[in-house]
């Protein structure tokens, strides 16, 4: 198997993202606004505090790509 072919795939799937990620302006937005509000001032930004937001700027991502089987496999294991 040539190592080129890997390169190739990977540059294409690379240059579709803008595109394919565009569609989640509006979870990408939610996130931003929740981690802006949590860290405003002297607060620290805890971990965990805005994952429900997270989660679905991450779901919104793996469909978009393509990898709802990856998603779907690895929430059966959780």
């Amino acid at each position: 198997m040539s190592g080129q072919g890997v390169w190739l795939r990977t540059r294409e799937r690379l240059r579709r993202f803008p595109e394919l990620l565009a569609g989640c302006g509006d979870q990408a937005a939610a996130y931003g606004k929740c981690v802006a509000a949590t860290a405003t001032g002297q607060a620290i930004l805890r971990q965990g505090a805005c994952s429900r937001e997270f989660e679905a700027l991450k779901k919104c991502f793996a469909q978009a790509v393509g990898c709802r089987d990856q998603l779907s496999t690895k929430q059966r294991r959780q």
